[in-house]
């Protein structure tokens, strides 16, 4: 069974008497540790994309299986459960509480939990050394470079454990020497098992990743498997 499994997804808004089309008719499945890129240019339906893949948004038609749960008709309860238990997000802007440290904000998902605080600091102290942040623990957003930024809002979204990691633009907002850095982690992540989801508009990112799928008003214009098994993995 695959890990995501889209059927006949559509989604489309209503601008005044025009429907616009931003997916349209979408079949997709996602296996368990895929390094896949959605590309495509502004407008081509992959920031959609990810909105439905994350359950930010519920499409207008078609089935959408995640980990085998019917996920299209939740409620937004539901829905929210579903996000914290099973999808990882990072954003472009990072996405931090600016008066919370690194060690808070990466803290912040495992409330929903109802997990006790000494086993919360636990987790989060855990995932900041995964991304190697253990000496940045108590450093407010503003007191870290934008590397480290993205680097705390990768240990949050792993600090739940999720099936996916979803990245929108992940590097949009990176130096070039970041960006490379950054892109480093996520091989590391996915060759330790991690599945990982990129939207981006960049050919660099997109080239990290194992399978590109791209996007052209709405629908799947091509979906290649780039062959890239590292060497280093």
């Amino acid at each position: 069974m695959s890990l995501i499994n889209l059927s006949n997804i559509s989604k489309h808004y209503e601008m005044g008497t025009q429907v616009v089309k931003a997916l349209d008719g979408i079949d997709i499945g996602v296996e368990q540790n895929e390094y896949l890129a959605f590309i495509g240019s502004s407008g081509s339906g992959k920031s959609t994309m990810l909105n439905i893949l994350g359950c930010l948004d519920t499409p207008t038609s078609g089935q959408y299986r995640l980990n085998d749960k019917v996920v299209e008709n939740l409620d937004q309860n539901a829905l929210s459960e579903i996000r914290n238990q099973e999808i990882g997000f990072i954003f472009q802007s990072f996405n931090l509480l600016p008066r919370a440290n690194a060690l808070a904000n990466v803290m912040q998902p495992l409330i929903y939990r109802s997990i006790g605080l000494k086993e919360r600091k636990r987790r989060a102290m855990q995932s900041l050394e995964r991304v190697g942040l253990a000496d940045r623990v108590d450093h407010l957003p503003n007191q870290l470079s934008g590397g480290q930024r993205q680097r705390v809002a990768i240990a949050r979204a792993l600090v739940t454990q999720p099936s996916i990691l979803l990245a929108d633009e992940p590097t949009g907002n990176l130096d070039s020497k970041t960006t490379i850095e950054i892109m480093r982690l996520f091989d590391e992540l996915h060759s330790e098992g991690q599945t990982l989801i990129i939207v981006t508009h960049e050919d660099e990112i997109a080239a990290h990743c194992q399978r590109i799928v791209e996007m052209k008003d709405g629908k799947i214009h091509s979906d290649s498997a780039v062959g890239l098994a590292k060497d280093s993995h």
